[in-house]
């Protein structure tokens, strides 16, 4: 069985780690923490993050990486996940009044109150323009709880092959444990790219924002290059104390989407990431690719086992107990009388049978 399908095939808890591949997801020279870089082209642009990653969306080529799968906090690039766990999750016109605890979490918010109600389309768009750590919270006591939300979003980590990330809040505030990779969050961009939904909600400048009273205000997008690079499609952008700047978008140009990662920058990032996505189209087509992002694992492989469920390799007992409340458990005494007869019946002839065949043998021994 490949290394993937083992890994998939593990039991999975909310915040548990995944087995390492023996091998690095997406090729051996990722497992490099330099550079790796292709040859016959211009060097990727110099950046202070400790770990990249540029690929070409549209073929899953990756164009240069440095520590590929170094495991960093994700901060706020988590809630990539998020949104891609629980878009098909949550009917978007479905209305909510958030919880207190919902409105109360710590760091960047949306701003809910407990006294507005909020589509989830609305929820959505605070946790993917305004980072909101609120939204992200009022979203996941939707979708059942924090503990199932958890769940659902390793599980869908699993799924992707993104085995570097381990997620313990669906804010991307630091929590012990909690990580995740460059090469993890463009392997999330990739699969939220392809969802028209993620793709709408990340690509919003601007929206109108439900507040109490029936009134609205404005909120914007923090990722700015939506507004100065052409082409930029948009997706994530995170910064805390511990986990420094981190950031992945992608912009389309010519028919072709290149994606960038970063993950702990010190500085501001915003020319580094529009440098390393020119450089990204520069050579697109032209470079010997370095890597790959890895497709989805098939849903049969990346399911985990449910709890109390039957293995598949366990073979179900050739003799039954009686099927009770049903039709076979309520005989009349008619019906039993019957049937003893009937297996009466059917012994004897075997017996009988059985006899006949023990002569024929012994007779046809003798030639």
């Amino acid at each position: 069985m490949p290394i993937a399908a083992l890994i998939a095939s593990a039991s999975l808890t909310s915040g548990t780690a995944y087995a390492a591949p023996t091998t690095p997801v997406g090729g051996e020279a990722l497992g490099n923490r330099g550079l790796v870089a292709p040859q016959g082209v211009n060097k990727p642009p110099k950046t202070q993050a400790t770990s990249y990653v540029v690929a070409d969306v549209t073929t899953g080529e990756v164009l240069a990486a440095k520590d590929a799968h170094g495991r960093y906090l994700p901060a706020s690039t988590l809630k990539t996940l998020t949104a891609l766990t629980l878009i098909p999750k949550l009917d978007k016109n479905r209305t909510i009044r958030p919880s207190q605890n919902a409105c109360n979490q710590e760091g960047s918010a949306v701003g809910l109150s407990v006294k507005a109600r909020y589509k989830i389309d609305d929820l959505f768009k605070g946790l993917m323009m305004s980072s909101g750590n609120d939204a992200a919270m009022a979203l996941a006591e939707v979708n059942g709880g924090l503990d199932k939300t958890m769940r659902d979003m390793n599980a869908e980590a699993k799924r992707l092959q993104a085995y570097d990330t381990v997620a313990k809040t669906p804010s991307g505030l630091d929590k012990p444990g909690q990580s995740s990779s460059a090469y993890d969050l463009a392997l999330i961009a990739r699969a939220g790219l392809a969802n028209s939904e993620f793709r709408r909600y990340i690509s919003t400048k601007v929206a109108d924002f439900p507040a109490p009273k029936g009134k609205h205000y404005q909120i914007s997008n923090h990722n700015k290059l939506l507004w100065r690079y052409d082409g930029m499609v948009g997706i994530k952008n995170g910064w805390t104390s511990k986990a420094l700047g981190s950031f992945v978008g992608a912009a389309t140009r010519g028919g072709h989407t290149i994606v960038v990662s970063i993950m702990r920058h010190e500085g501001g990032f915003w020319d580094e990431v529009a440098q390393l996505l020119d450089w990204g189209f520069s050579v697109r087509g032209k470079a010997t690719a370095v890597g790959r992002l890895v497709d989805p694992l098939p849903a049969a492989q990346a399911a985990p086992p449910q709890a109390g469920s039957v293995p598949l390799t366990k073979v179900t007992p050739a003799v039954q107990p009686p099927l009770l409340g049903t039709a076979a458990s309520k005989q009349t005494d008619y019906s039993k009388t019957v049937g003893m007869v009937v297996i009466g019946g059917g012994l004897l002839f075997g017996l009988v049978w059985l006899g006949f065949g023990i002569r024929r043998r012994r007779g046809g021994s003798r030639s």
